[in-house]
């Protein structure tokens, strides 16, 4: 087991250009992952929001509700159209009264790859190694699970969204 990086995958039955949309769309994002931005994503931005329960699971919304209002920052790498999608944060970020911004910063993709039933999705967080040995096992179990969380947020969403269309 490694201790720097989490994987998580999960097969989507939607198209393509419609995750990626979700992916990709700061409103839509944040619908389903449960945090407001304050502009759009694009490849160099920084973005600044706050935390709000997600729409789409009532259990995952009240799991967040603690979060919410507390301030959540990304900074966008790549936007490889409906291939690949990144950005950095600072995993587990979530102290009030804790200036992260000198600490080093995680990566999180998302790629997209066609397959035989659907599109899967695999979200990757890695660089856990360079944060503080302080931080590093909890923010590293709560992003284990975090993420196991978030790949159902987004297929439940997509099928919400099917049925909505």
């Amino acid at each position: 087991m490694t201790t720097d990086r989490i994987e998580k995958k999960i097969l989507l039955r939607a198209p393509r250009q419609r995750i990626w949309r979700a992916l990709t769309d700061a409103a839509e994002f944040g619908t389903w992952f449960g945090v407001r931005f304050d502009g759009p994503f694009a490849p160099g931005a920084s973005l600044r929001g706050v935390i709000v329960p997600t729409t789409v699971d009532a259990e995952v919304a009240k799991a967040q509700q603690p979060y919410e209002g507390k301030p959540f920052e990304i900074t966008v790498e790549r936007m490889d159209p409906e291939r690949l999608f990144s950005f950095r944060w600072h995993p587990y970020a979530v102290e009030p009264d804790v200036d992260y911004s000198a600490e080093p910063t995680t990566l999180i993709v998302f790629t997209l790859e066609e397959v035989a039933n659907g599109v899967m999705l695999t979200v990757t967080e890695s660089g856990f190694d360079r944060i503080p040995l302080a931080r590093r096992a909890e923010a590293f179990k709560a992003n284990e699970q975090g993420w196991g969380m978030v790949v159902t947020l987004i297929e439940k969403y997509l099928a919400n969204a099917a049925q909505v269309a």
